[in-house]
């Protein structure tokens, strides 16, 4: 099983999506974001490093939101979600192709990764 964290950054009842690149697994798909994490490191640690990798922002890591379990077809991942916020910097398509901030009720306008489909259900109780 893979550990992978996310990030729930939330501004102004809006939330921060990201499109995967189209050359890479689930390219296209729309997630939130994050990455694995390395071994040694804590989730914290790697979301905080994600968010500066595919970002260039450093971000303040808050409570957990939930935690997912999901099985794709070339591997399965347990996805710890974390709410945070940035501390520094302004997000740029390093890792991206688009970056942009939605309300709940937009959620069933963009296609996401199948892993983020149970988060964004909670999501829509919880803004």
């Amino acid at each position: 099983m893979t550990e992978v964290v996310a990030a729930l950054i939330i501004n102004d009842g809006r939330f921060m999506i990201c499109k995967r690149p189209e050359h890479k697994a689930r390219g296209g798909l729309y997630e939130f974001v994050g990455g694995k994490v390395e071994i040694g490191e804590t989730n914290q640690e790697a979301l905080i490093r994600e968010c500066r990798e595919e970002l260039n922002v450093v971000v303040k890591v808050g409570a957990p939101f939930m935690d997912v379990v999901h099985e794709y077809p070339d591997l399965t991942v347990h996805l710890s979600v974390f709410y945070a916020e940035i501390a520094e910097g302004t997000p740029e398509l390093i890792e991206h192709t688009d970056i942009r901030f939605i309300s709940p009720s937009e959620i069933d306008k963009y296609v996401f990764c199948p892993a983020d489909i149970e988060i964004l259900a909670q999501i829509k109780k919880a803004l």
